[in-house]
């Protein structure tokens, strides 16, 4: 294996020491959350599980990939429900709302792993992710007893799908993930009818297209299609147009766009004021 290499020697010697005692994985489907339960798999059997969040911020489609992930892998999956639209910190849609989810579901894990007899809990965020806007890291950077692999190892995206692709996981090349929350625009209420309406609208524009990195932004019932640059040319045809703006129409948006630049991770913070940014 290509990926047998110093680092990943680094790497398995982490997940051993880390996770001798038994370890809980947050588990989202995704390439970081699978390849990471995928490795500690096969060096700690089953001292480790995997737990997925069900939640009105993640789609049923991402519930049912994770489901057939972790049966590939075989790990063994907890599925267990979080209520971040009852928390008010995060439902008025701040821009470090990812904080106040991430904690909520680090906690729950936490007691997954008391439950089990388990010490620690792993997450999968990557060395490659710590460039971005990360409110969620503070949150494990908070935790006792919580972890992160990719980031302590400095693993980046491409070297984790390098891993998966050794490993022959069916998500190598899957997009990157993101919660239906990071499509309302910042300080706008997030509610179970607007990700419920986001939802169903990309469901319909991967019908109409076969497109695979996809966003809609709501912008208070104006829909902003985001789709992967190399993917705009499925949108260059007058009647895909027409059906994407019917369907989305009949969903509940009143006007319908399409980003001419494509999809760009964060594109949201673009909606804050820059001193209210940095404050």
């Amino acid at each position: 294996m290509k990926a047998q290499n110093a680092k990943y020697e680094e790497l398995k010697r982490y997940i051993e020491t880390k996770g001798k005692n038994g370890v809980v994985i947050a588990f989202s489907g995704g390439v970081d959350s699978s390849t990471l339960a995928a490795v500690s798999h096969s060096i700690l059997g089953d001292r480790v599980v995997a737990v997925t969040a069900k939640s009105p911020t993640y789609t049923t489609e991402e519930l049912e990939e994770a489901k057939k992930v972790a049966k590939e892998i075989g790990i063994k999956l907890y599925i267990v429900e979080t209520g971040e639209l009852s928390n008010e910190n995060f439902n008025k849609n701040p821009e470090n709302r990812c904080y106040y989810c991430k904690k909520e579901l680090l906690e729950r894990l936490q007691k997954i792993a008391n439950e089990l007899g388990f010490k620690v809990v792993f997450e999968g965020t990557n060395f490659s992710d710590l460039t971005d806007h990360r409110p969620g890291f503070k949150a494990v950077k908070e935790m006792k007893n919580v972890y992160s692999p990719w980031v302590d190892t400095r693993f980046t995206k491409e070297e984790i799908r390098a891993i998966a692709r050794e490993m022959k996981l069916s998500i190598q090349n899957k997009p990157p993930l993101a919660c239906l929350a990071s499509r309302i625009p910042y300080h706008e209420q997030i509610t179970a009818e607007k990700l419920n309406r986001i939802e169903k609208a990309e469901q319909a524009v991967k019908k109409i297209t076969g497109a695979q990195q996809l966003r809609v932004r709501d912008h208070s019932g104006l829909a902003r299609i985001e789709v992967g640059k190399d993917e705009r040319s499925l949108f260059c045809a007058v009647e895909i147009l027409d059906r994407i703006v019917n369907d989305l129409k009949r969903i509940g948006f009143k006007y319908v766009t399409l980003d001419l630049e494509g999809y760009r991770p964060g594109s949201m913070l673009l909606t804050l004021d820059a001193a209210e940014y940095h404050r």
